[in-house]
């Protein structure tokens, strides 16, 4: 009961946060998908090419998502470190895992409003292009990786503040590699051979991202996916992020409990 009580809290903290952050919600709501408009731009050389508008937009649904969704789980975590917060929550009974699980879920959900905001636009630019955008239950698996990927390099992030401060800059050099190196843009093949290996490798987006261009582009289904490296990793890759994320994060969380620094920056 204390778990579904921690958990629940969390969750409801962290949309709290976005409510009333609308202000800079709005703004993301509106930057965000002018910037898809403008990559587009500027890879057709000042036209909205057709060709383009699909594979990107599908790109920067991802790098959007994993934007929001590692910032405000990572800040949130920075945030009550600053405030002496988080120390005071490990002298609770409540389980560390309600308060990482809550604050996870929340941080999926208000990263959701920013990506859809750039999936409307891309759909409504792809029409007045006398296109539509292609829709396949199929895209439900990829979306999930990258979800849960993007959940385990978070938990990455936020272990690491735990004893490391000050490494903000890790998670915006981060997102910055995903835009050039992560397939989000250009596909990885097209990106040199040791690139696109450690991209679908170590990026939690690059192979669902591949997975939705070979799907809704390509029209092949999950089990013949002719790019990247075929349904076994596009599962078996956001998993093992996401395990190497917990043992991380419960060795780095142990390792800041011994020696008190929960509350230090």
């Amino acid at each position: 009961m204390i778990f579904v009580r921690g958990f629940t809290a969390e969750v409801r903290k962290g949309l709290l946060d976005l409510a009333a952050g609308w202000r800079q919600v709005l703004i993301q709501v509106i930057t965000f998908p002018l910037f898809y408009l403008l990559i587009v731009l500027f890879m057709g050389r000042g036209q909205l090419r057709a060709e383009l508008l699909l594979p990107v937009l599908l790109g920067m649904v991802a790098l959007t998502f994993i934007h929001e969704q590692v910032n405000r789980v990572f800040w949130s975590y920075l945030g009550d470190i600053q405030a002496g917060v988080l120390e005071q929550t490990y002298l609770t009974p409540l389980p560390s895992a309600a308060l990482i699980l809550g604050r996870q879920v929340a941080a999926v959900l208000s990263a959701l409003p920013t990506a859809l905001a750039v999936l409307a636009t891309g759909a409504v630019t792809i029409s007045l292009q006398g296109g539509q955008l292609p829709l396949d239950v199929q895209v439900i698996v990829p979306l999930a990786a990258i979800a849960l990927g993007t959940c385990g390099l978070a938990l990455i992030l936020c272990g690491l503040t735990l004893v490391f401060k000050r490494i903000e800059i890790i998670t915006q050099l981060s997102v910055a590699i995903y835009a050039i190196a992560g397939g989000t843009l250009v596909p990885l093949a097209a990106l040199p051979d040791p690139i696109a290996f450690l991209s679908r490798l170590m990026v939690p987006i690059a192979p669902g991202i591949e997975a939705m261009r070979d799907i809704l582009i390509g029209g092949h289904s999950l089990a013949a996916l002719p790019t990247g490296w075929g349904l076994g990793w596009l599962l078996a890759q956001p998993l093992l992020i996401t395990v190497t994320g917990v043992a991380l994060f419960n060795r780095l969380e142990h390792l800041a409990r011994r020696r008190g620094t929960l509350g230090r920056y």
